[in-house]
C-alpha cells in the first residue's frame, strides 16, 4: 500500500487538493446552492470515512479536511481554466507512485464528490444542470481514462 511518505510535498499537495478543485469546478458552474453544495462536499468527506479501510491512501486523503485556497484562482475563469491541469497532476503523481487499484479508488472519490456536490441543489429545475453535466465530464476527462464513465 501506498503511504504518504512516497511523495513529494507538492504532489500530495495536488492529490489533497483535487477534489476539492473538483467541486469548486462543479459549484461554480451554476449560480446558487453554494452553501448546500459546499456542506455536500464535506459530507462526501465525512461518508469516505466512515468507509475506512477501503484502502490506507484514500484513508489518508479522506482523513484530511478538504482542502480549497480560495484566493489561488481568484476567478471563476481562472479555476477553469488551471483546475482541470491541478487534478491532471494530482492522478499523475498517483500514477507514478500508488498501485492502479489505488489510482482507480482515488478517481472514484473525486468523481463521486464532485457528483454529490452537483446534486445539492436542483438547477433549472434539474438535479444537474447542464453546465454543472459539462464540469462533471471535464472533470472526468482531466482525471484520465475510466473516470467518465463514472461521472455518467
Amino acid at each position: 500500500m501506498t503511504e504518504k511518505s512516497a511523495f513529494t510535498e507538492e504532489e500530495w499537495q495536488a492529490v489533497l487538493e483535487a477534489p476539492s478543485i473538483a467541486g469548486m469546478l462543479v459549484l461554480t458552474a451554476e449560480s446558487g446552492g453554494s452553501f448546500r453544495e459546499s456542506f455536500a462536499l464535506a459530507k462526501a468527506y465525512a461518508e469516505a470515512r466512515q468507509q475506512h479501510g477501503e484502502g490506507e491512501l484514500l484513508d489518508e486523503i479522506v482523513s484530511a479536511k478538504p482542502q480549497f485556497d480560495r484566493h489561488r484562482y481568484g476567478t471563476k475563469e481562472a479555476l477553469e481554466g488551471q483546475g482541470p491541469q491541478r487534478l491532471q497532476e494530482a492522478v499523475a503523481a498517483l500514477e507514478s507512485k500508488a498501485t492502479p487499484e489505488e489510482v482507480e479508488a482515488y478517481r472514484g472519490f473525486v468523481v463521486s464528490a464532485a457528483r454529490r456536490v452537483a446534486e445539492a441543489h436542483k438547477e433549472h429545475g434539474e438535479q444537474i444542470g447542464p453546465a454543472e453535466e459539462a464540469a462533471l465530464e471535464r472533470i472526468g476527462e482531466s482525471l484520465g481514462a475510466g473516470a467518465q464513465d463514472s461521472a455518467s
